[in-house]
């Protein structure tokens, strides 16, 4: 195992869009679709 020299930087996402709570549906909508669409950049991007 590595040791990790600083905060998880997963977590630290996880817990920033925790933090911004969703105003109503549309932006519920708006940002779960930001976070699909950087799925699916990473998934591109590591496609052998």
């Amino acid at each position: 195992m590595t040791k990790q020299k600083g905060p998880d930087k997963n977590l630290q996402n996880v817990a920033k869009d925790l933090e911004a709570g969703a105003v109503n549906a549309h932006n519920a909508q708006q940002v779960q679709q930001q976070t699909n669409d950087h799925r699916h950049q990473d998934a591109l991007n590591h496609q052998g």
